[in-house]
């Protein structure tokens, strides 16, 4: 049998989130036939992490389904697959990555942003300069993908926020400004930033989770955990004769 897939999501209390994160997780599910594919959260909806991964009784590939490093990537999501016995390999977590530039700007075009049109990419924000180095590098990979006129912005805990960096790019001379949530799944952030960009006028695309590129990067994240399993497994074959050989010495 094939290491499990365990796909782990943030967490919220807003039933279109979940759905999202539901309807992701099926998507995977059928591109992977005879793959177990198991959802998890880190926080607020069951099954927890920690949960899933002490009863976890065989090898397993865990996906974060976040999109920027954080405490979460860094500490929860590692401390929770260490409780599974057997071989584990953490993915990175899905963002930054270009597939999520090329789902931004499908969002864009569907609603109904033209390119070259200005974008603030509104991420969720971090304390972690890791994260806000990650929030940089979507925008940078998003400008690749639609052109220059690209910025951030954030929900939380670091300036510029929403309303700052679209009227900074109206200043600019932009006239047609768009607010792409990169956030994954609809909730507290995804609600503010819609609140945010309607009152300055903005146009807002709907968030990253339904598109088929973000399955396309789960599954990818999964085959990657499988090859570094696999190097893994051969690396200790290749060391324990070594350390059966030098046990005998002694």
């Amino acid at each position: 049998m094939r290491p499990a897939l365990v796909a782990v999501a943030h967490g919220t209390r807003e039933p279109a989130g979940r759905e999202v994160i539901a309807n992701l997780v099926d998507d995977v599910r059928r591109r992977l036939p005879g793959v177990e594919v198991i959802a998890a959260w880190v926080e607020l909806v069951e099954p927890g992490l920690r949960e899933v991964m002490s009863g976890m009784q065989r090898p397993a590939v865990v996906v974060p389904l976040l999109l920027s490093t954080g405490y979460h990537v860094t500490v929860d999501v590692p401390a929770a697959a260490a409780l599974c016995p057997a071989p584990v390999h953490v993915a990175a977590p899905l963002g930054p990555d270009r597939y999520l530039a090329r789902a931004m700007t499908a969002r864009l075009r569907e609603a109904g942003a033209l390119f070259g049109d200005a974008v603030v990419l509104a991420a969720a924000g971090s304390t972690y300069p890791e994260g806000l180095a990650d929030a940089e590098r979507a925008a940078a990979l998003l400008r690749s993908e639609w052109g220059p006129r690209v910025t951030v912005a954030y929900v939380s805990s670091v300036e510029p926020d929403v309303p700052a960096a679209v009227e900074q790019v109206r200043q600019s001379g932009a006239d047609r400004v768009c607010v792409a949530p990169y956030l994954l799944a609809p909730g507290r952030f995804s609600s503010q930033v819609t609140e945010l960009a309607t009152v300055a006028g903005a146009t807002v695309p709907t968030v990253l989770g339904g598109h088929r590129l973000v399955t396309d990067l789960v599954v990818l994240r999964y085959q990657q955990g499988l090859q570094a399993l696999a190097a893994t497994a051969a690396g200790s074959a290749v060391a324990r004769p070594h350390q059966d050989l030098a046990a005998a010495i002694s």
